[in-house]
């Protein structure tokens, strides 16, 4: 069996080899570029390590493991420019690098190639498209209502956990629940580890938002306190705003409604007001809830100890994740 670590580079080596045509240039190279910019490959690794934990050879598998990544990674290209972010892993975002027409259709012919490299499962293939096309539906509804709540101030708890259910957690757990189809896994089992990723994913993305605000930027490898800066509705501000006191929440409404600001005031000011509410605290009790259901589901799934440790330990990795 094989731990994280030996199918990061198994994937990292697999995308290294992937053949792209040469022209036309400015197609190519940018999702080259983005493929190749690092990455922590959870999903593509979770999907092997959930075929391989029920007996499976990942070789079977590694096609439906890239697809999904390549799909990822489209979604981050897309997300960059309605973000209007900057830089990612580091390094400039592809429509910073080239423009957002490119970035555009590079992510276009991205959606393409995770297909064409879905179509090469040997296992169970029908399946696996309604798994993964059901999935890149939600995804995109997801970024819609993420899209939706920037100008929307009354934003629920329950709204927000929906929203990055679909955005990202739905992609976690489609990872998983590949891998167990591809090994022929029954459907409660299936259902389970499905679960489980939900759960890994919620708990991701509240990781994220947490990280974005508290997080070391040297670490992160992305300027802190883009989501301020965006309106974006994440934990932390639902949270402010349920919790501000009266002043606090006239300086929260000021932010969100100007038009012109100083970047690093807002983001100072809005940072200071978590603070004051205990705002980190809140989001990290938030974060670990999920862990511990995902904990519960693990410990219930019908497979010997010895044969799902390196998944345990990829979970326990995600945990202390800082980027």
């Amino acid at each position: 069996m094989h731990n994280y670590e030996e199918f990061l580079k198994i994937v990292n080596s697999k995308i290294q080899k992937i053949d792209f045509p040469k022209e036309p240039r400015n197609l190519y190279e940018p999702i080259k570029y983005s493929l190749e910019s690092g990455g922590k490959r959870i999903r593509p690794v979770l999907c092997l390590m959930a075929a391989e934990m029920f007996g499976e050879d990942y070789v079977n598998c590694i096609n439906t493991a890239l697809a999904i990544e390549i799909f990822h990674n489209f979604t981050l290209l897309h997300d960059d420019i309605m973000d209007k972010s900057d830089t990612r892993r580091g390094k400039l975002s592809v429509h910073k690098k080239w423009n957002e027409n490119i970035a555009i259709l590079s992510g276009d012919a991205m959606t393409v190639l995770s297909l064409a490299f879905i179509i090469k499962t040997k296992k169970n293939l029908v399946k696996i498209l309604e798994i993964f096309t059901q999935a890149a539906l939600e995804i995109c509804e997801g970024q819609q209502y993420d899209m939706d709540f920037e100008t929307t101030l009354n934003v629920s708890e329950d709204q927000y956990i929906e929203m990055i259910r679909l955005k990202t957690a739905v992609l976690l757990a489609t990872s998983l629940k590949s891998g167990a189809v591809l090994a022929n896994v029954d459907e409660k089992e299936t259902k389970k580890l499905y679960d489980l990723g939900i759960n890994l994913g919620l708990a991701f993305q509240l990781q994220d938002d947490l990280l974005d605000v508290f997080g070391n930027d040297e670490i992160f490898r992305k300027k802190l306190g883009g989501d301020i800066v965006e309106n974006k509705k994440t934990y932390l501000l639902i949270q402010a705003l349920n919790l501000a006191n009266e002043k606090q929440k006239e300086e929260l409404t000021h932010w969100l409604s100007t038009k012109e600001f100083d970047k690093e005031e807002k983001i100072n000011a809005v940072k200071n007001i978590y603070k004051g509410l205990n705002i980190e605290n809140i989001t990290k009790r938030k974060i670990e809830y999920y862990f511990q259901e995902a904990d519960k589901i693990f410990e219930s799934l019908n497979v010997k100890i010895e044969e799902k440790k390196y998944l345990k330990e990829g979970i326990d990795m995600l945990k202390g994740r800082e980027y």
